[in-house]
């Protein structure tokens, strides 16, 4: 729902803001994200956490006022549990602000009205990410450029020369701190169920840009990620995986040629790791088959 809040003699409209988590046996992660929301003031928010660890019970210490837990019987991979959230969300409130957020980050300082304030500002954006640092303060994402002509999927800095700009224009921004807009779809914007895990983000965004979709990062915002401190337990499956989806997206967003040339690179770093770096290998080779044994 939308709030009426009286300010002298106008109204202001005021979006509820909804936070969702992905759980994945992550559950120190988040009550260090949690305790990390000192804005609590701010009435209007909701935490959402999707759980993919269905005997993780430890997550349902949890459950308070703010904090809902859906649970999902099996892990679904990230988008789908994405979309489960999504949805929830979206029946309750068709104009909300939905902030998807990685259980491996945390605020350093945050104001919930910041937000309000520039969605109300510039409510032409429907997805909207923010600059992400790591602990040592050190720019781990700040945008996200595709050049298709060549296949490339870029992360980038784009403040570096623009810090004085409100917010920047862009291709794709990390679902590890995405703001979703809500009013600005007309039914609830979900993401490919082809994706597990790894490059859904580029694709939500991708695909909602050719609808026209105003795609954006600011660094008015921010958090703090610890990086690969999940997907790392398992260097294997991370790499089948990613490897998977970065297939998907080039089949989906570039031509055959451009796909070519970057799976053969693929291939070829793929064997020369099988003696220095197996894991990583393995995790690859097996990517590679199940991309092309799942059209």
């Amino acid at each position: 729902m939308v709030n009426l809040v009286k300010f002298g003699v106008n109204l202001i409209f005021i979006n509820v803001i909804y936070l969702l988590i992905i759980n994945y046996y992550s559950t120190e992660l988040i009550k260090k994200l949690i305790s990390s929301i000192y804005d609590i003031n701010f009435s209007n928010y909701q935490i959402i956490i999707i759980n993919n660890s269905p005997e993780d019970q430890s997550i349902q210490s949890l459950n308070s006022d703010n904090t809902m837990i859906l649970n999902n019987q099996e892990n679904l991979g990230f988008g789908k549990a994405c979309n489960v959230g999504l949805n929830y969300i979206y029946q309750q409130d068709q104009s909300a602000l939905i902030w998807l957020i990685n259980p491996d980050t945390y605020f350093q300082e945050i104001n919930f009205d910041n937000i309000t304030n520039f969605f109300q500002k510039y409510s032409d954006i429907s997805i909207l990410g923010t600059i992400i640092y790591t602990p040592e303060q050190k720019v781990w994402f700040g945008g996200g450029i595709f050049q298709a002509k060549k296949g490339d999927i870029i992360e980038t800095n784009l403040f570096d020369n623009n810090f004085n700009q409100d917010y920047l224009i862009c291709d794709w921004v990390s679902g590890c701190s995405m703001i979703i807009n809500l009013k600005n779809f007309d039914n609830c914007p979900q993401f490919d169920l082809n994706y597990f895990l790894y490059y859904e983000d580029v694709d939500f965004c991708l695909r909602y840009q050719k609808q026209g979709h105003k795609i954006a990062i600011t660094n008015q915002f921010s958090l703090i990620h610890n990086p690969s401190s999940i997907t790392n337990r398992n260097l294997t499956n991370k790499m089948f995986y990613s490897t998977y989806s970065y297939l998907l997206t080039l089949k989906k967003y570039t031509n055959l040629s451009i796909f070519m040339l970057k799976f053969t690179k693929l291939l070829v770093n793929s064997l020369f790791l099988i003696i220095l770096k197996p894991l990583i290998a393995i995790g690859k080779i097996k990517g590679i088959y199940y991309f092309f044994n799942n059209k």
